[in-house]
């Protein structure tokens, strides 16, 4: 995987990890209620498992962009070291967000 796809995984195995703590949050907040929101506490189990994914790929899209040298022709976008800037920048700003999703049950008593 190339470190956009790496990202993208990282940040659907997050949501995925926050879905049983930020779900029922973010629907309550649309309005949306009922009984079946509690179903999604069942998702607690994988949480682990999935918080595991998202820092193992995290680290992976870390270590593709800022570690391991850049293997391209120098007609390719990524040869260009403006379009590298602003990926390790889309990194960080998604990082920060994965990382808020991932420690939301440590501060998701702020919101109840």
């Amino acid at each position: 995987m190339n470190s956009k796809q790496t990202l993208w995984a990282g940040v659907l195995a997050a949501v995925g990890a926050s879905m049983c703590c930020v779900g029922p949050l973010v629907l309550v907040s649309l309005g949306l209620s009922g009984a079946w929101i509690s179903s999604l506490s069942k998702l607690e189990p994988l949480r682990p498992a999935l918080v595991a994914v998202a820092l193992a790929l995290l680290a992976w899209a870390w270590h593709q962009l800022c570690r391991a040298p850049a293997n391209c022709e120098a007609d390719e976008p990524c040869a260009d070291s403006n379009v590298r800037q602003r990926q390790r920048l889309i990194f960080w700003l998604v990082s920060v967000a994965l990382i808020l999703l991932l420690t939301f049950p440590w501060y998701a008593f702020l919101f109840y």
